[in-house]
């Protein structure tokens, strides 16, 4: 039974071995593999204008050099484009990005 601790402390020196960004992408794919099922809406004024469904994970971009934050985030998700609340079999699923200036967005969870 003292395979399991060693275990567990060679996974910790080896993360503390890993860049910073290394670690923002492992911890990426396990938030990817638990999932969740989002849904990001874009408003123009009072006006649905966008809408994309199924997303995993919305991201801050930062910079790789400055370890700063950009302003813009991004993920993937199925953009319903008749906004019709579903995903037709027309809707593919795409990379989008939106500013911080991009004015109103609601970002939320599905039960569905």
């Amino acid at each position: 039974m003292k395979a399991k601790p060693l275990i567990v402390l060679s996974m910790i020196a080896l993360l503390a071995g890993c860049t910073q960004e290394t670690q923002n992408t492992i911890g990426r794919s396990i938030q990817n593999w638990t999932g969740t099922n989002g849904v990001l809406e874009m408003y123009a004024g009072d006006k649905l204008v966008h809408r994309f469904m199924k997303i995993d994970k919305l991201s801050t971009a930062s910079g790789t050099q400055s370890n700063t934050d950009r302003p813009y985030r991004f993920g993937y998700g199925y953009h319903d484009l008749n906004l019709n609340g579903k995903i037709d079999s027309d809707e593919k699923r795409v990379y989008f990005e939106f500013s911080d200036y991009a004015g109103n967005y609601v970002f939320f969870e599905s039960n569905e």
